[in-house]
């Protein structure tokens, strides 16, 4: 709502998809940028950050770029991809 300051930052989930049909679901912040995304997923996935990307259909998300401006909101599923 209006002036309300806990909307900053507020933490999502969202649903990681990768093409096996294997679901990552990760707890973040919509102020982490895709590359503090990217580091939570590989943590629980055992794959380096690196070799991951993390698509919309034919957009690829940049790792400097946070879920916020991406407007990746909770619940929204991602595509999941090693390099």
């Amino acid at each position: 709502g209006l002036c309300d300051l806990r909307e900053e930052g507020k933490m999502i989930e969202v649903v990681l998809n990768d093409r096996l049909g294997k679901k990552v679901r990760v707890k973040c912040n919509e102020d982490d940028t895709i590359g503090d995304l990217k580091k939570l997923v590989a943590a629980q996935t055992g794959t380096r950050p690196e070799k991951i990307r993390i698509q919309k259909w034919y957009n690829i998300y940049k790792d400097h770029i946070t879920l916020k401006d991406y407007e990746i909101h909770d619940g929204m599923g991602l595509e999941l991809y090693y390099n």
